[in-house]
């Protein structure tokens, strides 16, 4: 039987290693680019996984200034597409994240 110092250690070990796996996967969400759209590809946002946004390509056709109005909601629908697209590429890496570490039975992680 492992004495109580054992499994404190086993315990601070796992804790350690579950705090460098956070910090890896923090920073790779900044390097999963997804890209979000509206007005049938008209506007497009290019965002990082963490919610950055990289760049903003807005089709010719649509700098019209009588038109001003319609271009700011396809850009604010952009911009949502992108960080509903975000929020998804994030969770994906912390679900493969959190099925790696291996914990006992009925323990959650709070994210």
């Amino acid at each position: 039987m492992k004495s109580i110092e054992d499994m404190f250690a086993a315990a601070q070990n796992m804790a350690a290693s579950l705090q460098s796996q956070m910090e890896q996967a923090q920073a790779g969400l900044d390097s999963i680019e997804i890209e979000g759209a509206s007005g049938g590809g008209l506007v497009k946002i290019r965002a990082s996984a963490k919610g950055r946004i990289i760049g903003v390509s807005i089709d010719d056709s649509l700098m019209v200034l009588s038109e001003k109005q319609m271009l700011e909601d396809l850009i604010a629908a952009a911009l949502n597409d992108a960080r509903a697209k975000a929020d998804a590429a994030s969770n994906a890496e912390m679900a493969k994240m959190k099925d790696s570490i291996p914990l006992p039975p009925g323990f959650k992680l709070p994210f």
